[in-house]
């Protein structure tokens, strides 16, 4: 099973970027999908969180400029917009899973973290 994101980079203070993480592989079902990040120099923090039934739930720091959304077609992609972003949103995003990986257990998945930079 893999988790693979997309859609870092560099954008000045204000703008937006769409971040995308797919999970691939041998896999039975998916519970809540999940973004953390890690800004330089600090731990790594939860961002927001999903699941099939489209619950969502957010960190303060990036409530209403955030939106976490899954994709409900597979299930097994989660998207996350990313509005008016400011310099203290700099990091390395991850994708974070429950993954049923055998019928009988589901394990934590990451995905390999894609660099957000918001520098004028």
């Amino acid at each position: 099973v893999q988790l693979v994101e997309s859609g870092g980079g560099l954008v000045q203070p204000g703008g937006s970027l769409s971040l995308s993480c797919t999970a691939s592989g041998r896999i039975f079902g998916i519970n809540d999908m999940r973004w953390y990040r890690q800004p330089p120099g600090k731990q790594r923090e939860f961002v927001a969180t999903t699941n099939r039934g489209g619950n969502t739930a957010y960190a303060d720091s990036v409530k209403g400029r955030f939106t976490i959304s899954i994709d409900t077609s597979n299930f097994n992609k989660v998207f996350l917009k990313m509005n008016n972003l400011q310099p203290e949103d700099t990091a390395v995003y991850y994708c974070n899973a429950d993954i049923w990986d055998r019928a009988t257990s589901s394990r934590e998945f990451w995905g390999q973290g894609t660099q957000v930079t918001v520098s004028s």
